[in-house]
């Protein structure tokens, strides 16, 4: 069944709601987790995570929606990240979203989209703190731990979407 205006199936919807909703609940409770399980979640970067599962199961639409609402959403609800800090990630996720859907129109490839989607984001944002904050910050948040962590779930999301996502141009609703 076809929705009147849009021609997108409930099915499709459905699906996308039930993922934002997941995104929030889990952003949302993203620092609980961190303290019940004394791991510090945003290692793993939960937002990064929601818009890669965005980008393999929802459309161009909704990736760019998610990444512009969950910094937003984490900062109304938890007042965290900082205000600045907020922009700069909504930023580097509209950024990485821009650049995967790109690069994915002119290599067909999820996995050699979202690679370096991901890495030029993350260059910019921490061009970013460097602007808006100091070199300090951006050495305190490029450790060797979380560096490794980063370089652990860079592979894990472009290997996600590799085996689970789009396998054709990318829609765009």
């Amino acid at each position: 069944m076809k929705l009147f205006i849009s021609g997108i199936t409930l099915k499709e919807v459905a699906k996308t709601g039930i993922l934002d909703a997941v995104a929030l609940t889990f952003i949302f409770l993203a620092p609980a987790i961190a303290h019940l399980i004394s791991f510090p979640v945003y290692m793993i970067e939960p937002m990064r995570l929601m818009m890669v599962l965005s980008l393999a199961h929802s459309s161009q639409r909704n990736s760019y929606i998610l990444a512009l609402c969950l910094p937003l959403f984490s900062f109304i609800v938890s007042g965290h990240p900082e205000f600045v800090k907020m922009l700069i990630i909504t930023t580097e996720l509209v950024l990485n979203v821009f650049l995967f859907y790109w690069l994915f129109k002119k290599s067909g490839n999820a996995f050699l989209s979202l690679l370096p989607a991901i890495l030029l984001s993350k260059i910019a944002s921490y061009l970013m703190y460097f602007l808006f904050f100091s070199l300090a910050f951006v050495k305190a948040e490029a450790e060797t731990d979380f560096l490794l962590v980063q370089v652990a779930t860079t592979v894990a999301f472009s290997s996600y979407i590799f085996l689970f996502g789009k396998k054709t141009n990318p829609r765009t609703t």
